[in-house]
């Protein structure tokens, strides 16, 4: 009877816990914010920015030493492809960097004076690419049009001085190998549905952390905790604080989770090709390891604001750690190290195969194992954590009562 009774006690002050914190967060205008309107509206505009998935048009300019027909040729293909506009022409290198350093052009395509001459004597012909490295998609624009149409316009050349007699010796000629390139889970190639997924799992976790902090701050504020101690004195009484809490965190995010994964990737027509039995079972320890990592974070910082800093600052880093951004086998062994105590880093890995690559739990059993590793050891460390922190509430509480005693006496 005891066993049932105890479990009748905890049930009752997980479910008082899960009250209390709920009111808090609907009467905190901070905490809904972050829970329910940040996650509702930051996705929308960050996919509408990335709506279009690739550049077009990005300005450059020619400076054409060599003023020939091959020249003529060259810059004629690049303005005709859809990724680059020849907005100026420049008379030399100069000029060119001043239109590039007041940001009109994102590139400049220079001509050598000996262009034509190289290629009636058979010898190859090189053109300059100067690109603006500040963003990445314009570079590979200015890039890869220069490279396809020196590419186009060196097997014109070479079919025309091969003396051959049909048009199937030319082409076998100019392309001996042929290839067809085939984009794979990414058909358009565009960056959103490259990078989109990795943020929506991402966003989970930095909003999460941040209603959890502003709420734990509150409560700090507040002295909320001295409410938790009766109830922190019971048999097992950290983790029904910790389960009462997480369970509000929970609820709140399961629909907030459904609308960042199902419904933003299909609005916005990136690429969703996976099932919803492994991703549901896939995300169930990835929200629970998110929230009981947000709760040990909240009570890491002093102050509800500090928080916000915090999350701010390790947003960036954590995207390029988790191997989306930046290669995996490109970041150094100890940041690798780093990124293990975050949830989002397994997250994202696994979210962007069962997503993107249609693959089933078995894909990515080794990011769903760690995610509940971290579920396990962020919950023993959240109820550590808030036994320390109900602990120094009781002692302030017992120093403040014994110092009215003085006085009164």
């Amino acid at each position: 009877m005891n066993i049932f009774r105890r479990a009748k006690e905890s049930i009752t002050d997980a479910c008082y816990i899960w009250r209390q914190e709920m009111m808090q967060v609907v009467k905190d205008e901070g905490v809904l914010i972050f829970f329910i309107v940040v996650p509702l509206i930051y996705p929308l505009l960050y996919s509408w920015i990335y709506n279009n998935e690739v550049v077009r048009d990005v300005p450059v300019v020619v400076v054409d030493q060599s003023h020939s027909s091959h020249s003529r040729q060259f810059i004629r293909h690049c303005d005709a492809s859809p990724d680059v506009k020849v907005a100026y022409y420049a008379d030399d290198m100069d000029e060119a960097k001043s239109l590039m350093s007041r940001q009109l052009v994102r590139g400049i395509y220079l001509i050598p004076a000996d262009f034509e001459t190289r290629i009636n004597r058979m010898e190859q012909a090189t053109i300059g690419v100067y690109c603006d490295m500040s963003l990445m998609l314009a570079y590979k624009a200015i890039f890869q049009t220069a490279q396809a149409v020196t590419m186009d316009m060196g097997k014109e050349i070479q079919t025309r001085l091969g003396g051959h007699y049909t048009k199937r010796e030319e082409v076998i000629s100019a392309k001996p190998l042929d290839f067809e390139e085939v984009p794979i889970f990414n058909p358009t190639g565009g960056y959103g549905s490259f990078i989109i997924p990795g943020v929506l799992m991402l966003i989970i976790q930095q909003t999460l952390v941040l209603g959890i902090g502003l709420s734990a701050g509150t409560s700090r504020e507040n002295n909320r905790y001295r409410q938790l101690i009766p109830v922190s004195r019971k048999y097992h009484g950290m983790f029904r604080i910790v389960a009462g809490k997480a369970m509000a965190y929970f609820m709140l995010y399961i629909p907030l989770t459904a609308y960042l994964v199902l419904i933003v990737p299909r609005l916005f027509g990136f690429t969703a090709i996976g099932q919803w039995q492994p991703m549901l079972a896939f995300l169930l320890p990835y929200l629970l390891a998110c929230i009981f990592f947000g709760m040990v974070v909240s009570c890491l910082v002093r102050y509800r604001e500090n928080v916000m800093l915090l999350i701010v600052f390790v947003t960036v880093p954590l995207l390029f750690l988790s191997g989306v951004s930046w290669p995996q086998s490109s970041i150094p062994p100890m940041w690798q190290g780093i990124s293990w105590l975050f949830p989002s880093t397994f997250g994202i890995r696994g979210f962007v195969r069962i997503n993107e690559m249609g693959g089933t739990l078995n894909d990515v059993l080794p990011e769903y194992q760690i995610l509940w590793i971290h579920t396990a050891v962020y919950f023993t460390a959240a109820c550590l954590v808030y036994r320390y922190q109900i602990h120094l509430t009781h002692d302030e509480q017992r120093k403040h009562y014994s110092r009215i005693n003085k006085a009164k006496g």
